[in-house]
């Protein structure tokens, strides 16, 4: 089955650095959206199927956080897997979206085969 796939990165470079390593890995993927921050990311998922969320927290407008915590309470969105993709470093805050119900993360700067260890797991226990 063909994976939807929602990168959410205020960086045009890190979501272009993003497909290509998912280009890399060999993952079956339909499409790649991409959204600059929460808000955007919000309104894709509100009108498009997305079977994964790849999503940096630090963004402006609205943050990962925040969209996580949106997703997390929103009867369509809150079975799609999250996995943060960032350079923050509070293992805190990473606890509390673990918590929360984000799947997992990568910190940045991550090598492809971190990101497809990361996804592959993701998957795994998402379709059980």
């Amino acid at each position: 089955m063909a994976l939807n796939i929602l990168i959410v990165d205020d960086s045009l470079l890190t979501r272009k650095a993003v497909k290509r390593i998912i280009g890399m890995i060999g993952l079956d993927v339909g499409n790649i959206v991409e959204a600059e921050n929460g808000v955007d990311a919000l309104k894709i998922l509100d009108e498009t199927k997305v079977d994964l969320v790849l999503a940096d927290l630090n963004m402006p407008e609205m943050g990962g956080i925040e969209m996580i915590h949106k997703m997390k309470t929103g009867e369509t969105t809150k079975a799609i897997p999250v996995v943060i993709v960032t350079t923050e470093s509070s293992t805190t805050r990473i606890k509390e979206l673990l918590m929360e119900g984000v799947k997992d993360y990568l910190h940045k700067p991550f090598t492809s085969e971190e990101f497809k260890e990361i996804i592959s797991h993701t998957l795994e226990k998402t379709n059980g």
